[in-house]
């Protein structure tokens, strides 16, 4: 086999695993989506609760209760958003890592189911991130990507 057809056969692979890609990316970014925006849209629902987790039960580092759980709360609702949409999603896809991380962190008795869900979502985020939106976002709409 030559040189050349062995480039042929790697390009043509590439090609079919983007068109299995794509949809992939997508589906991650509809789920993750998905699930911080529920999990912000419940925050919202009942403020004070919130805020009452934020003071006796989570243990945000470095900043007070207040600020986490605003920072919080428009980080599931704002992120989300952009993500499915595929805007700016490395960037989305890093913040809801970040939010996932301080979940994990502040939340000192998490179970390990739980702590397996947020080991997954951040693995997809990971990916998101190192994969961008693909073609089905407006960042590649937009040639941002």
């Amino acid at each position: 086999m030559t040189l050349q057809k062995v480039r042929a056969l790697h390009n043509q692979i590439l090609d079919y695993s983007n068109y299995l890609l794509t949809p992939a990316v997508l589906f991650v970014r509809l789920y993750i989506a998905n699930i911080f925006f529920k999990s912000g849209l419940t925050k919202l629902r009942d403020w004070e609760s919130t805020l009452m987790l934020f003071e006796y039960e989570y243990e945000v580092p470095f900043v007070s209760p207040l600020v986490a759980a605003w920072a919080g709360t428009i980080g599931e609702l704002v992120l989300p958003v952009l993500l499915t949409i595929g805007l700016f999603s490395r960037l989305s896809a890093v913040g809801l890592f970040i939010v996932n991380a301080v979940a994990v962190i502040s939340l000192v008795d998490i179970s390990p189911a739980a702590m397996n869900e947020h080991i997954l979502w951040g693995s997809l985020l990971i990916g998101v991130f190192l994969l961008g939106g693909k073609k089905l976002s407006l960042d590649n709409k937009l040639k941002l990507s």
